[in-house]
């Protein structure tokens, strides 16, 4: 084999294994992603009273009782979220929200971060009134992750690495916004980022 041969056979192994790499994989995912990050809530429309505000480069909030809605409506997606929750907090990520200035279960999916739930089948890590959790993972206290994929009439839930549910199936809203709630108790978030699909 001659010397450029055996020059251009290396470089083409070279650029394959590059395309094959993890990190180019998901350099090229990051691409696709909008990024949510705490650094400037004018990308959200507020609704009730809930006294979100940016702390240490947090979203937070502590008291009152409200939402973070998107300003964007979405069908098909993977979310990812980064939470902190005290063991008293009341929260959680709706999606496929019809109403933007009131998210509801009546009226869109909530995926649950709420340990303390009187009814725990519907508590951290379930969808409300769509598909229960059991057992029921522990958010308080804690940094943790929460991964959710909608994508037509299928849903599935990963809450710290664990499915919480998986492949629920409910058709009653096809897209919507994404609202992130403030219920009780203290509540932060770090990030969130979502991917159409």
């Amino acid at each position: 084999m001659k010397k450029s041969q055996t020059i251009l056979s290396a470089a083409a192994c070279f650029v394959v294994g590059v395309l094959m790499s993890p990190s180019f994989v998901w350099s090229q995912a990051a691409v696709d992603k909008e990024l949510f990050e705490p650094r400037d809530l004018a990308e959200w429309i507020r609704t009730g009273d809930a006294n979100w505000s940016l702390v240490d480069g947090l979203m937070q909030a502590n008291k009152g009782n409200g939402y973070l809605v998107s300003k964007k409506q979405y069908a098909d997606f993977s979310l990812r979220a980064e939470i902190w929750v005290d063991e008293k907090a009341n929260s959680g990520i709706f999606i496929r929200c019809q109403d933007q200035l009131r998210p509801s279960t009546k009226t869109g999916y909530e995926v649950n971060i709420y340990d303390e739930r009187p009814d725990p089948d519907y508590g951290t890590g379930a969808i409300v009134n769509v598909a229960k959790v059991s057992p029921m993972p522990k958010a308080g206290g804690k940094w943790n992750t929460m991964e959710i994929t909608a994508k037509g009439s299928q849903f599935t839930v990963i809450f710290n690495g664990v499915v919480t549910v998986g492949k629920a199936e409910d058709k009653s809203f096809a897209s919507g916004y994404i609202g992130l709630q403030y219920g009780a108790g203290l509540v932060k978030f770090r990030k969130v980022e979502i991917k159409p699909i």
